[in-house]
């Protein structure tokens, strides 16, 4: 597998105030579960806490990655060769191409608490997806990435 001149990796982590969400979540489960007792609500306490911890992660866990070759976003997996050129978006108009300029058929990796992204058109016209609109911290950094990864393919 050849990597990319440039590597990049990002991880679309949650943000800190979900966490404290996820405490409140169990808080509020053991407040449900305090008529039944002083065990079960601890245990509304740690349960309620672990299961939104657990959903706050893993909606965080989603990484996008440009190594051998190809940009991996999510579930996704798009050689360089098939992607055109990518487009920095300040938060004004990555809001705009999440709603009204949105083609409903294109590639979203969205996370609204993510204000910039990145819009990469697709080239093969084999594949019917417009582009790839992907929320990232680093929206320049992955632009140069990607044009680093197409000029060593």
């Amino acid at each position: 597998m050849q990597l990319s001149a440039t590597p990049y990796e990002e991880r679309l982590t949650a943000p800190r105030s979900w966490w404290l969400l996820s405490l409140l979540a169990g808080v509020s489960m053991a407040l449900i579960l305090l008529p039944f007792g002083t065990l079960p609500m601890l245990g509304g306490l740690a349960g309620g806490t672990a299961v939104a911890a657990v959903v706050a992660s893993s909606y965080g866990s989603v990484r996008i990655r440009v190594v051998g070759g190809s940009l991996i976003a999510g579930e996704a997996r798009i050689p360089v060769t098939a992607l055109g050129e990518a487009e920095v978006l300040d938060a004004e108009e990555a809001r705009a191409w999440r709603t009204h300029k949105a083609d409903p058929r294109s590639f979203m990796l969205l996370r609204a608490y993510i204000p910039g992204a990145l819009r990469v058109e697709i080239t093969d016209p084999e594949d019917p997806t417009p582009y790839v609109f992907l929320s990232t911290r680093e929206p320049e950094r992955l632009a140069e990435a990607l044009r680093a990864a197409k000029a060593a393919a």
